[in-house]
């Protein structure tokens, strides 16, 4: 995983990264039009009623995809070493996102929360760009700090991180989104300790990022400390606090082993709150049953184990730390998501990547596939 000065870039004439990474491409592409199918029979209920049309979300979700597509193979093209150079730019680009959604006349409020830039063809969520700018910045800033030898010197290899993601929680945390904080430092911390920052030095912040997660989980929103008791106990009020994960729960053991077919769900008429985005994995275990359930896992742990590979093989320090990034990126996107939805995690709203609606997660996760795709694509021409 040591730098590599003269390490080749894709060579033209050879195959393109976009088709040389195959255990990506494939499951990426399964997932995606699984997620067509199921984001149309998830949401054709709440798009008749609110659009008057079955296929107002499909429709949609049609052209995210074929821009994600074009996006990917953009991405997969580009020498992913750019991004060392640009990685500042990146961050500056997501910090000014982050404070743009919270000026009113730019940012969407909904349901109390502003998260959402309107830009006329669909609605652009910052803080999910900001993940994927932190990657790239932190696998930027690791790869500076190893070459000079510092990763073990704790006021370098903790403190600048420590503040730029401080800067980035505290503009996520007035949207408000607890999660995506969570989500983000969860990303920072494995990317340092794939680097080799010492164990002890990442255990340190501990004593006072507790406290403080405590407070703005119990104290400060009550909303946050319902969802905790809804998801430890959700059959002692299913009509209130428990209502999503009751529904959920109902959704996957109706499904049983072959499901109950495609369209035929019931949790998604208008019992199930969000059925084509944060709980349309629950829809997905009503129609397809345990089978469809563990096909899509398997299809998932073959992307991520994929990501390790590439990780492991990279012929540069900084594309083994943002591989690293975001096979960690993608695989906590699926942990939190299927484990909200099953009653593993509490409820916590985040898309299931590549098969729930949205334009900003689908477009995001696309890019860092075919970042992904080039690091493995450029080890593999390096290796020849």
């Amino acid at each position: 995983m040591a730098e590599t000065l003269g390490a080749r870039e894709y060579i033209p004439g050879r195959l393109h990264p976009f088709f040389k990474e195959k255990t990506i491409l494939f499951p990426v592409l399964i997932l995606t039009g699984i997620g067509l199918v199921m984001v149309y029979s998830a949401s054709c209920a709440i798009s008749m009623d609110e659009h008057n049309t079955l296929f107002y979300y499909l429709k949609r979700q049609s052209i995210f995809l074929f821009v994600s597509l074009c996006i990917m193979y953009v991405t997969a093209s580009l020498p992913y070493r750019l991004y060392k150079s640009m990685a500042y730019l990146i961050l500056i680009a997501a910090i000014g996102l982050l404070v743009a959604v919270l000026i009113p006349s730019l940012g969407i409020k909904a349901n109390n929360a502003r998260r959402w830039i309107d830009l006329g063809l669909f609605a652009f969520q910052p803080a999910e760009f900001a993940k994927l700018a932190m990657i790239l910045f932190m696998a930027y800033s690791l790869s500076k700090k190893q070459e000079i030898g510092k990763l073990k010197d704790f006021s370098v290899s903790i403190l600048p991180h420590a503040m730029v993601f401080s800067l980035m929680a505290v503009l996520i945390l007035c949207q408000p989104d607890f999660g995506t904080i969570v989500v983000l430092g969860m990303i920072c911390w494995g990317m340092m300790f794939a680097a080799g920052v010492p164990l002890l030095y990442l255990l340190s912040p501990l004593p006072l990022i507790i406290p403080v997660a405590a407070y703005f989980l119990v104290f400060k929103v009550s909303y946050r400390l319902e969802r905790i008791m809804g998801f430890l106990n959700p059959w002692e009020d299913p009509l209130g606090i428990g209502f999503q994960l009751t529904n959920s729960l109902k959704a996957f053991g109706s499904g049983g082993l072959f499901g109950k077919g495609v369209g035929l769900s019931m949790q998604k008429m208008h019992f199930l709150p969000e059925p084509h985005t944060d709980f349309i994995f629950s829809i997905i275990g009503e129609e397809l049953g345990l089978i469809g359930v563990t096909a899509i896992l398997a299809l998932y742990g073959l992307i991520l184990h994929t990501g390790t590979r590439i990780a492991q093989q990279a012929d540069t320090f900084f594309g083994a730390v943002t591989a690293t990034g975001i096979t960690l990126y993608l695989g906590l996107q699926v942990i939190i998501n299927t484990g909200v939805t099953l009653g593993v995690l509490p409820t916590k709203g985040l898309t299931l990547p590549f098969i729930s609606y949205g334009g900003t997660s689908l477009i995001i996760n696309m890019a860092a596939m075919g970042i992904l795709m080039n690091i493995g694509a450029s080890a593999n021409h390096v290796k020849k």
